[in-house]
């Protein structure tokens, strides 16, 4: 089978499946794993080249509309009958939905369904440990400086805060992405924020730039707050590697809740996943 992803978080869905090696295209911002790293680059998740997907002749072509802006890439697979399959999760049980249904059409439903047995343990020992906390820490996801972009209720990010022993402190929109300003960041009183800028590598995140902010000050003296970098690939987007970024967030918040966190043990969740399904 030939498959195409055009945007990160689905070549991540198949890497799970262990069908990475069906892969004959990725889009420019698929870096993980880096098996793929010489695979053919069809461009940016917003522009893709249509006539290279089209000469790669896939039998499958994995879009999803977690990405804004996407819309014009599905409509020119339908335009072609490009043979594809649109996923939009929002939350952590429709990305082991979209799993399950990636499962299917690959053939490859037993290891989906390992993956997802495996996303709903994690999520159940978290959840425990959470709801013993007492003093939730408040937690504000900054996905875009100017203007300021946050999750709200309708996303994956306030199920991780929570399992991670937080709350989301826009957790009372209703929508997915919140378009605000910092001053009402600050009249929220967060005492955990998270930088996760969407595009932007975590190195090149300065936690200079919120020190500069007027009223950094009064929730650094008053309240303490803490500013954590963290990684877009493991909070931005939705694959199993959510869990990854939910094992992160517990252990900075929490330390003497959850297990201290150990990147290295991503893969060899894998490759038990993997082990498990011979």
């Amino acid at each position: 089978m030939r498959i195409i992803s055009i945007c990160p978080s689905n070549t991540e869905l198949l890497h799970y499946l262990g069908l990475t090696s069906k892969l004959v295209g990725v889009d420019d911002f698929s870096d993980w794993p880096k098996s793929i790293e010489k695979l053919p680059r069809l461009g940016p998740d917003l522009s893709i080249d249509m006539d290279k997907v089209q000469s790669l002749a896939p039998d499958l072509v994995l879009a999803s509309l977690s990405v804004p802006g996407m819309e014009k890439n599905i409509a020119e697979l339908e335009r072609r009958s490009i043979p594809h399959v649109i996923y939009n999760p929002q939350s952590l049980s429709d990305i082991q939905n979209d799993l399950l249904d990636l499962g299917k059409r690959t053939d490859s439903l037993a290891e989906a369904t390992k993956v997802m047995e495996w996303m709903k343990n994690e999520i159940s020992q978290y959840e425990k440990i959470s709801n013993s906390i007492k003093k939730r820490k408040k937690v504000y996801f900054e996905w875009w400086p100017k203007p300021v972009f946050t999750p709200g209720k309708v996303n994956w990010l306030t199920e991780i805060a929570f399992l991670a022993g937080g709350e989301n402190v826009f957790q009372d929109v209703e929508l997915a992405s919140v378009q605000t300003s910092w001053e009402d960041v600050v009249s929220r009183m967060p005492d955990i924020i998270g930088m996760v800028w969407v595009g932007v590598k975590t190195e090149k995140m300065k936690i200079s730039h919120i020190h500069k902010r007027e009223g950094w000050d009064h929730l650094e003296t008053n309240l303490r707050t803490k500013i954590f970098k963290l990684e877009e690939s493991l909070f931005c987007r939705p694959s199993p590697r959510l869990i990854i970024g939910m094992k992160r967030l517990a252990a900075l918040i929490h330390p003497n809740h959850f297990p201290a966190f150990l990147p290295e043990e991503e893969e060899s969740y894998i490759e038990k996943l993997q082990v498990t399904r011979t």
